[in-house]
């Protein structure tokens, strides 16, 4: 079931590992990566909206609202954090729910267990994490609950030169969603053309 809280799909890297460009633009299966992102968040928000940079005329078909980094020289995916809640709380949202944009595998109940690891920690944000055999829990700090409330916050920290997304959120005490790794890890994502070989592998298996 959609929740009442908004996703913004995070696009503004540079892709330097892919080669450049938009890799969320690459084709997977019979459709972009872009896509397959969009089928699996889209059921679970109010409404959606796409981080990216440049222009934005190249994501016409798609047919979203395109969000540019509100502060320049690429800070990172916490300026694209920053656009989603500028942008929601002109829609009168309380908080935005994010997703990479190069990760098309992530869990169908992202939002609805976001939402409940704030509720039980009694915090208002929540990064998904999954089991790791090293550190316990490996956090996935693109694929977050964030409230409207601390946009202020954020941008005081950008300007100041922040840019590691947990840094900021354990200022916050944000909560952990944890969520399975087997078969295989929900939220791989894209970086190299080796990455995409994997991906189309794992789409043929699910």
């Amino acid at each position: 079931m959609p929740t009442d809280i908004p996703g913004i799909i995070l696009a503004g890297g540079l892709s330097r590992r892919m080669g450049g460009g938009d890799k969320c633009l690459k084709t997977l299966g019979n459709q972009t990566v872009l896509a397959h992102v969009i089928a699996r968040l889209r059921p679970q928000v109010s409404q959606l909206a796409l981080n990216a940079n440049g222009d934005p005329a190249r994501f016409a078909a798609f047919d979203l609202p395109v969000l540019a980094d509100p502060l320049p020289d690429h800070p990172g995916p916490l300026a694209g954090v920053l656009a989603g809640l500028d942008w929601a709380a002109e829609q009168g949202a309380d908080a935005i729910v994010t997703a990479a944009a190069d990760t098309p595998f992530f869990p169908a109940d992202l939002v609805d267990r976001l939402s409940t690891a704030t509720q039980k920690s009694n915090v208002t944000i929540a990064l998904a994490a999954t089991p790791d055999s090293t550190k316990g829990v490996l956090r996935h700090p693109t694929f977050g609950l964030w409230p409207t409330a601390l946009r202020a916050d954020l941008r005081h920290a950008l300007q100041d030169g922040l840019r590691k997304i947990v840094l900021w959120t354990d200022r916050h005490n944000a909560a952990a969603a944890l969520f399975d790794a087997a078969p295989f890890d929900p939220f791989f994502n894209l970086n190299t053309p080796e990455d995409m070989v994997q991906a189309e592998r794992m789409l043929g298996a699910a």
